[in-house]
């Protein structure tokens, strides 16, 4: 038996009104995750975990992070060198996820580098490779 909702909170950083709109449908009508934060460049992120981690807030910290590369104000390389500097206290991690549309070789030899990036996966994403990728991240009961 599956559970209905196995991700608590998601979380996608990306300035694609279209990809977050096509995102946000597949989570709810596929029920992969039961709230999603969304954050238009990696500034606006950056900022909240910095928030959450300093007041230890376990609970708002999301169980995956769909990160795109090229955003204004803070790209998604710029937010993966602050984000994994970060000493963080709390417990949990987050599954993270380079979500581009750039097929560049070096872009993803380059997301290999960081040990925080689980996949890179290129636009468009299928419903399929959305369902694998939350389920994966399940916690088994």
């Amino acid at each position: 038996m599956t559970n209905s909702s196995p991700i608590k909170l998601s979380c996608i950083i990306d300035d694609d009104d279209v990809y977050i709109n096509l995102v946000k449908k597949i989570i709810d009508i596929k029920k992969l995750s039961e709230n999603l934060l969304i954050f238009k460049n990696g500034q606006e992120a950056l900022d909240y975990f910095k928030a959450i981690i300093e007041n230890l807030n376990n609970e708002a910290f999301p169980e995956i992070i769909l990160l795109d590369l090229n955003m204004p104000v803070m790209n998604g390389w710029n937010f993966l060198k602050e984000f994994t500097a970060i000493e963080s206290p709390l417990k949990k991690k987050a599954t993270l996820y380079i979500v581009s549309s750039s097929i560049n070789q070096a872009d993803i030899n380059k997301s290999k580098e960081f040990s925080e990036v689980t996949n890179y996966l290129v636009k468009p994403v299928n419903i399929a490779e959305f369902e694998a990728l939350f389920n994966s991240n399940k916690i088994s009961a």
